[in-house]
């Protein structure tokens, strides 16, 4: 007999670099990094409905066909055109596998649907595809019951993309190696101006042009630490994002978003600055501003392209 299904909601939150730099190239092709992640209070909100249970074991040899069994994608064409180059997919296929190595698959499951109000834009450094994929990672472990403890699901993000595991671990955080090595950093209270312009650069051309900078010093991670001061709201000629020049020679309307920052930079007390390898841009706002909302409100109506008051998770 079929039961009413369930829904669970959940909040899939967007990401900023408060810096980024390069540190070396890997032999593997990888670029070492070092940086802050920020989580915000911006993002997807993602649900899961919860319907009948169907048995495993005819597919405890094909993991893929188990997904494709147990999970749909309420638009899922729109992002891609083969559900197998979903990264939420490609979440759900990962946990599902692992089990199956693991012999801890059970014998049945929930078949699950996926739905997203999708607010975060693709391409604009904040993460969205990796949040989705952290959330779908968290929810369906404990959905399907598998009791994966967080460790197993970092590494399982590491497998999925750099910067899903900063979704897992849940907190502000330093990362270095490819972006998965995260210590846990206690930063102040923040609202930010985010703008999001149109725009996009492929990552080949980034990573191919002339003035990336791969060659950063590595800063001690208690240096960075005891500098927080250097990079919240203000932003010292030390930290920085490298791809920032890069990316506004490549995308005009990164350099007006940025510029359009800059202007309003003495009023809000912060440095503006670009989050990730582009396209969105954002700028500190000073505690004493963070409730005026007709002030935000114009600086958010005069922005050259889509803009957002939010704030730190």
């Amino acid at each position: 007999m079929n039961r009413t299904p369930s829904i669970i909601t959940r909040f899939s939150p967007a990401k900023i670099n408060l810096f980024l730099h390069i540190t070396g190239k890997r032999s593997d092709g990888y670029h070492d990094l070092q940086t802050v992640f920020r989580l915000l209070d911006f993002g997807d909100t993602m649900q899961f409905t919860v319907g009948d249970t169907g048995a495993t074991q005819p597919f405890i040899n094909d993991s893929e066909a188990l997904c494709r069994a147990l999970v749909t994608i309420d638009g899922a064409e729109a992002i891609t055109q083969n559900i197998g180059d979903n990264l939420i997919f490609k979440a759900a296929h990962a946990l599902l596998r692992t089990a199956i190595e693991d012999k801890r698959l059970p014998d049945t499951l929930a078949t699950i649907k996926i739905a997203i109000d999708k607010r975060l834009p693709m391409g604009a450094g904040l993460g969205g595809g990796s949040s989705n994929a952290a959330t779908t990672l968290q929810t369906l472990n404990t959905l399907w019951q598998l009791k994966y403890q967080t460790e197993t699901l970092l590494s399982i993000g590491r497998s999925l993309g750099a910067d899903v595991p900063i979704f897992i671990f849940g907190q502000d955080a330093i990362a270095t190696g490819i972006g998965e090595v995260l210590t846990p950093i206690d930063l102040p209270a923040q609202t930010y101006l985010l703008l999001t312009p149109n725009a996009h650069a492929s990552t080949a051309a980034l990573f191919a042009h002339p003035k990336l900078r791969r060659d950063i010093a590595p800063i001690d991670t208690q240096t960075v630490i005891s500098e927080t001061a250097q990079f919240t709201e203000a932003l010292s000629p030390r930290y920085h994002n490298v791809f920032t020049p890069v990316v506004t020679e490549l995308a005009p309307p990164v350099q007006a978003a940025l510029d359009y920052l800059h202007t309003l930079e003495a009023t809000a007390g912060g440095h503006a600055r670009m989050t990730g390898s582009g396209s969105a841009v954002f700028l500190p706002i000073a505690a004493h501003l963070a409730d005026d909302k007709a002030l935000l409100a114009r600086w958010v109506k005069d922005a050259p392209c889509q803009g957002y008051v939010v704030g730190s998770l």
